[in-house]
This record gives C-alpha cells, structure tokens and sequence, in this order.
C-alpha cells in the first residue's frame, strides 16, 4: 500500500507514539478508521448516483473508468485487437503462394 513496507511503518508507529502519547494513539486511530469509512461511503454513493443519473446502459460504469488514462489505455488495446483481427482474417482469403489482386487504375 502506496509503497510502505513493514520497517517503515514501524518507524510511523515509533513517531506516532513519541509525538501522541501511548494514551492518545488508540483514539487517534479510532478517528482514523472511521475517516476512512466515511470517505469510502462518500466515494460508494457518488458512483452508485452517478449511476442511477446515467442510466442502465452504463450500470457497469466504475469511476477508473473516467479516467483519462484508461480511457486511453482502452481505446489502443480495442485498436490494437482490431487490428490484429483485421490482418488475420486478410491473412486467411488467400492461399498461400496466390498474389493479392491489382489494380493499377487505384493507384
């Protein structure tokens, strides 16, 4: 989780308890989770009325999925499956050894 490993949240919890208190640090953490749970109820019911103001068509909207990047990562992985169909199928019309057709008035 977001690159922390074991040594460095020692290093944390060792900070924490020197700048709280033992005594406070249970609270503290307490408040922490229920933050988290907040935000996490906050980000489940602003992607589930985005929803339901979409529509059906776009029941299996996630919100990664407005993310500029994976729209883009998207679009290339459909294009490039696309393609790859494309000179598969042009591959299979002929047979082996027979020439594509020309014609020199297209050219």
């Amino acid at each position: 989780m977001f690159g922390i490993g074991f040594p460095e949240l020692l290093v944390i919890a060792f900070v924490a308890v020197l700048v709280f208190g033992p005594d406070r640090l249970p609270g503290l953490a307490k408040q922490a989770a229920q933050l988290v749970r907040q935000i996490k109820r906050f980000a489940d019911n602003a992607r589930d009325e985005l929803r339901n103001e979409l529509g059906p068509e776009y029941a299996d909207l996630e919100l990664r999925d407005l993310d500029p990047r994976e729209i883009v990562r998207k679009h290339i992985a459909e294009a490039l499956a696309d393609d790859d169909t494309v000179a598969r199928a042009a591959a299979d019309r002929l047979p082996a050894g027979q020439r594509p057709p020309y014609d020199p008035e297209a050219t």
